[in-house]
C-alpha cells in the first residue's frame, strides 16, 4: 500500500516536471519545480511512522542494515521508464527522503546549452577531465552527455563507477560497463583500482570523495586512460587547490606535478533560472595549456582566473563571461547573473560594456 502511494507521488512529480521530491515528517510530500518548493496537492502531512515504513519498503535487508550503520544511504529506484536517485537520511532522529528525477533521455551537449568546446575533451586518448560545481548543478547530466558523445562516435571500452547509477547507457559504438558502489563494488577506491585491470579506454568516476580515489584517478590518466570525474568545487582554481590539499603536505608537490601533466581541462558549472525555460547552465572552462600547466606546477593558482579570462582563443571561458553571454542572449536576467556570480562587481562592468 505504501509503495503504491509513493509511486503515485513520483508520477505526479513527473507530470509537474519537478526536479526533486522531498518526503519529510510534518509535511506532505514536497516537489521542487523550477527551483521552488511546492507541496503536493491533496496529500496529508506525513508522520514519523509513515516515513519509516516507506524507507523500509524501498530498501533491501542489506541496504537497511547499511542505512542503520551509516545513517544515510543512496540508491536508485525505477518507475516505468524513469529512474530516481534516492537518498534516505536521519534528521532529529526521524527518517527523511530526498529524490532526484533522472531524465530517461540522455541529452547532447548542444541540447543542454553547454559550451561545444567540452566535446573536444572526448577526442583525447588519455588525460584527466573534471566536471565541477555545487550539489544539484547538473554535473552528472553533463558527464552523461560526454559519455554519450563517445558512445555514439567511437569504439571504446567505457567503465563507469557510480553511487548510485543514474543514467543508463545502451551500447552503440562503444561497450559500456556501469558499476554501482555497494552493489557491484565495495567502494570507489576498490572499484577504480580493479578498473585498471579491466582493459578500459575511458573511466568515469561519479564522484571523487577521498585521497585514494583521487590518487588512483590521476594515475589512471597518466597511464593511458581518458578519465572523467566530478568534484564539489565552485571554480577551476578551487578545484586544483582541493585536489592537492587532500594529500599530506609532503606529497602535494608531486600531486601538482602529476596533475600538471595529466589534466586536460576543468568545466565548472552552475544552473541559473532562465527567463523563459527551467534552468540554463553557465559554465567556466579551463583548458590545460603549457601556461596553465606551469602555474599548477609552481602552485601559482591565483593566476588561473586571469589565464582563463585571456584564453578565449583556445576555448577557455570565464564564469562571468558565460553569465554575461546568457544575459546578452536574453536567456537569464542580469539580476540572476549577478546573484550567481562569484565576482559580481567584475560582471557588472562586463554587462555595462555589453549594454
Amino acid at each position: 500500500m505504501i509503495l503504491s502511494k509513493f509511486e503515485n507521488w513520483l508520477k505526479q512529480a513527473l507530470a509537474a516536471e519537478a526536479s526533486d521530491i522531498h518526503v519529510t515528517v510534518g509535511h506532505p510530500p514536497i516537489l521542487r519545480v523550477t527551483g521552488q518548493l511546492v507541496p503536493l496537492r491533496g496529500e496529508e502531512i506525513l508522520s514519523a511512522e509513515e516515513t519509516e515504513k516507506l524507507a523500509q519498503a524501498l530498501m533491501s535487508e542489506e541496504q537497511y542494515n547499511l542505512f542503520q550503520e551509516k545513517k544515510d544511504i543512496d540508491f536508485s529506484y525505477k518507475v516505468e521508464k524513469t529512474r530516481f536517485r534516492v537518498n534516505i537520511f536521519y534528521q532529529r532522529g526521524q527518517i527523511s527522503l530526498a529524490l532526484r528525477i533522472i531524465p530517461s533521455q540522455i541529452k547532447t551537449v548542444e541540447e543542454l546549452n553547454l559550451p561545444l568546446v567540452l566535446k573536444e575533451f572526448t577526442h583525447n586518448a588519455q588525460g584527466f577531465v573534471l566536471i565541477t560545481g555545487a550539489s544539484s548543478q547538473g554535473k552528472s547530466t553533463t558527464l552523461a552527455a560526454l559519455v554519450s558523445e563517445i558512445n555514439q562516435k567511437q569504439a571504446k571500452h567505457i567503465i563507469t563507477i557510480e553511487d548510485p547509477i543514474e543514467y543508463v547507457f545502451e551500447d552503440d559504438h562503444s561497450i559500456i560497463a556501469q558499476r554501482e558502489v555497494f552493489s557491484d563494488a565495495i567502494g570507489f577506491p576498490q572499484a577504480l583500482r580493479s578498473t585498471l585491470r579491466e582493459d578500459p579506454d575511458v573511466i568515469v568516476v561519479g564522484e571523487m570523495r577521498d585521497l585514494e580515489t583521487i590518487a588512483t584517478a590521476i594515475t589512471a590518466a597518466e597511464t593511458g586512460h581518458l578519465v572523467f570525474a566530478t568534484l564539489h568545487t565552485n571554480d577551476a582554481a578551487q578545484t586544483i587547490h582541493r585536489l592537492a590539499d587532500v594529500f599530506p603536505a609532503a606529497q602535494q608537490n608531486q600531486i601538482r606535478a602529476q596533475l600538471a601533466g595529466s589534466l586536460l581541462g576543468i568545466a565548472s558549472q552552475r544552473l541559473i533560472p532562465g527567463l523563459s525555460e527551467g534552468f540554463i547552465p553557465a559554465c567556466e572552462v579551463l583548458i590545460n595549456t603549457p601556461a596553465v600547466s606551469n602555474l599548477i606546477r609552481k602552485n601559482d593558482i591565483a593566476q588561473i582566473p586571469l589565464v582563463i579570462q585571456t584564453g578565449a582563443n583556445v576555448g577557455m571561458i570565464s564564469m562571468n563571461q558565460s553569465l554575461a553571454d546568457l544575459v546578452d542572449q536574453g536567456k537569464i536576467s542580469a539580476e540572476k547573473a549577478l546573484a550567481y556570480s562569484l565576482r559580481p562587481n567584475e560582471l557588472r562592468d562586463i554587462l555595462i560594456r555589453l549594454s
